[in-house]
């Protein structure tokens, strides 16, 4: 196995190829005003096996449910309903959905419900942020978690079996008005912010089509478009598929402390430096003595304890670097030194201190 391979298995440092590939506009931008939207209710799920909960919000909308179909119960009178649970029920809503169609929704548990599983949701209004109704959810719920509890307190879960989704659960009752057929112009936003594909973004339209887009920042390049709405939806459907190629990105290195990940990207460069890696192996061993009187002796046995302690260095190995190190190379000497996750990160960051590091580093 090289040391590359070995290094990708022991550290999980993963290379970016440094191949150019063209990508289609619609991999890489998005049309300004056409855009999903977050749909959000309040409702219950009933029929659970005994799984819901007790609560004194979930009776309040259970009566408020009740007295909607004319059924009024007494004020003293408090129903036992473990097969209902208060529920939070959550969508996207596609741009351009127009009223009949339905998406799916997900729905979760706001109390202490053991579990959804079985449930119905009842006939849940969803909301925008603006607090315009926009579609009404309703249906059996698919749970995919699973949990179960003994008597002494011990359980055990299976996945979320609070959560759970409904296929197309919700049908869409208001439509969300888009920009995308006013005005003279599109706009298409980079997902990727970025100065230099911008420009190649419009560059690669004008190519198509002389003078039709301008690049207006690092995100946004704005595209004269037909006002009728037909030649407009074919004009687009034109553009997002012209192919482009991207600049390279800029040199970065990313760390995520918490799993030990380390992606370096191909174009880090190292100026002229020196490191070194070595660890100092601590050992303590606890012995156990005993010490016995003479047998005529009045003494008492006693036992003591007598710690060894043991301390070695292992060898350091340093490494010169000479300038404009590349990727690879800095990959191969780090693998010599036989650093682990953490010592990579530690190398890193000393680097950086150092000024030594092109590129920059960041931790996640």
């Amino acid at each position: 196995m090289n040391t590359i391979l070995r290094l990708f298995i022991s550290t999980c440092i993963i290379l970016f190829s440094t191949q150019v590939q063209a990508q289609r506009i619609k991999d890489l931008a998005d049309v300004a005003g056409v855009r999903t939207n977050q749909l959000v209710g309040y409702g219950l799920v009933v029929g659970l096996p005994g799984t819901g909960e007790q609560s004194p919000f979930t009776e309040q909308s259970f009566k408020t449910m009740l007295s909607n179909f004319g059924i009024t119960m007494p004020a003293n009178l408090k129903p036992k309903i473990k097969n209902v649970a208060a529920v939070a029920v959550h969508a996207e809503l596609p741009p351009f959905a127009k009223p009949g169609q339905t998406i799916d929704v997900t729905v979760s548990s706001m109390g202490s419900a053991q579990s959804l599983r079985g449930g119905t949701l009842v006939q849940t209004i969803l909301m925008g942020i603006d607090g315009n109704a926009y579609a009404v959810a309703q249906g059996s719920l698919v749970v995919s978690g699973l949990g179960a509890e003994g008597l002494d307190g011990s359980k055990i879960l299976v996945n979320t079996p609070t959560v759970g989704r409904i296929a197309n659960g919700a049908t869409v009752e208001r439509e969300v008005a888009t920009p995308f057929a006013s005005g003279d112009y599109i706009t298409f936003n980079l997902r990727n912010s970025d100065f230099s594909n911008a420009k190649r973004l419009a560059d690669t339209i004008n190519d198509f089509i002389t003078g039709s887009a301008r690049a207006i920042d690092a995100t946004s390049v704005r595209v004269t478009a037909p006002r009728d709405v037909s030649d407009r939806v074919g004009f687009l459907a034109t553009l997002e598929n012209l192919e482009l190629e991207l600049d390279t990105p800029a040199a970065k290195v990313i760390v995520n402390s918490r799993t030990g990940t380390i992606v370096i990207g191909s174009d880090v460069r190292l100026l002229p430096a020196a490191i070194t890696h070595g660890g100092i192996t601590v050992t303590i061993n606890e012995m156990q003595d005993v010490s016995q009187p003479d047998a005529f002796s009045e003494g008492e046995t006693v036992t003591t304890t007598q710690s060894i302690v043991d301390v070695r260095q292992d060898d350091s190995r340093m490494f010169v670097f000479d300038p404009g190190v590349t990727l690879d190379t800095l990959v191969r000497a780090i693998n010599e030194v036989g650093a682990g996750p953490g010592d990579v990160m530690a190398i890193l960051e000393a680097l950086e201190q150092a000024g030594a590091l092109r590129g920059q580093l960041i931790v996640i």
